[in-house]
């Protein structure tokens, strides 16, 4: 996920203010559920049905991003215009490069039942 995180920083390419990489350059996916599973886990739904769990590490957390090392900063995550926003500290991620990172580590329907 530090990928994603200095890819979103390093890039130029955004659209409606955010950073756009990776996925399908013809294809936008909105984000439509956030759970906090975690200190700094996410578990992401996306408007395709994809649903998948994202880890973050400290080393994520610098820059602009150094309020989130903070759980319960962390926490207050929210959804606006179909990406991940963090209202309190004017902060957000594209969902492209989360879209990756859910599809490598997609949660299935029974695990989410469970949960």
């Amino acid at each position: 996920m530090a990928k994603v995180v200095r890819t979103l920083a390093a890039m130029g390419n955004t659209i409606g203010g955010h950073v756009v990489v990776g996925v399908d350059d013809d294809r936008l996916v909105d984000i439509t559920k956030v759970e906090v599973i975690g200190d700094h886990e996410l578990r992401l739904t996306f408007e395709d049905g994809v649903v998948g769990d994202i880890a973050f590490d400290d080393s994520e957390w610098e820059g602009v991003f150094e309020p989130l090392r903070d759980p319960k900063r962390f926490a207050k995550v929210a959804i606006e215009f179909g990406t991940i926003v963090w209202p309190d500290d004017g902060l957000d991620m594209a969902p492209e490069p989360l879209y990756e990172e859910a599809l490598e580590h997609q949660v299935s329907q029974a695990a989410r039942m469970t949960a």
